[in-house]
């Protein structure tokens, strides 16, 4: 079933998604290059790049963090859709808030968290175990990506309570 055009959805929100998956596309850009780099350095040198896997790997959390912020924002979050589909309007517009609420409170604790974390690693000076950069540049990221996601459910929510007609059977399916 082909995806209905984004400008034409009741359900569109209010800060575009285009920020995170540009945002999204160049990190996996740049961990393409990074892995293809690594690829060609060791069969042509026998060298392995080894350093570029911290950089891949802070990139695959960015890339996974928005990628949940796209998918939160546009209806496509994990469901039980054999059981939601089953309910009536009411039942599908409660389960759909209280998924949001639910998402929305676990990255908005993974925010405290990891603030809390990214806090620790700065005052202890912790450096990255590859390359010695300061931990905190990486884990900064959990926290601003998970308060991205957090605010990409609440603006949800708040569009399904405005428009509850948003909501019908197999919404979420792609």
């Amino acid at each position: 079933m082909a995806e209905p055009n984004a400008d034409s959805s009741p359900d569109k929100p209010r800060v575009p998604l285009a920020i995170e998956e540009a945002l999204a596309a160049a990190a996996i850009a740049v961990m393409g290059l990074i892995t293809f780099a690594n690829v060609v350095t060791r069969y042509t040198t026998n060298v392995s790049l080894a350093f570029t896997e911290e950089y891949a790997i802070v990139l695959m959390v960015v890339m996974t963090l928005l990628g949940a912020s796209v998918a939160v924002a546009r209806d496509h979050h994990i469901r039980i859709g054999f059981l939601i589909d089953r309910f009536g309007p009411r039942g599908r517009l409660r389960a759909e808030l209280l998924a949001l609420g639910v998402t929305a409170l676990v990255f908005g604790a993974l925010v405290v968290l990891g603030t809390l974390m990214t806090i620790d690693e700065y005052r202890f000076e912790i450096s990255s175990p590859g390359l010695g950069v300061p931990q905190w540049l990486y884990t900064l990221w959990l926290p601003l990506l998970s308060a991205v996601v957090a605010l990409r459910a609440l603006g949800r929510a708040v569009r399904v309570i405005r428009r509850p007609d948003i909501l019908r059977a197999g919404a979420g399916e792609p």
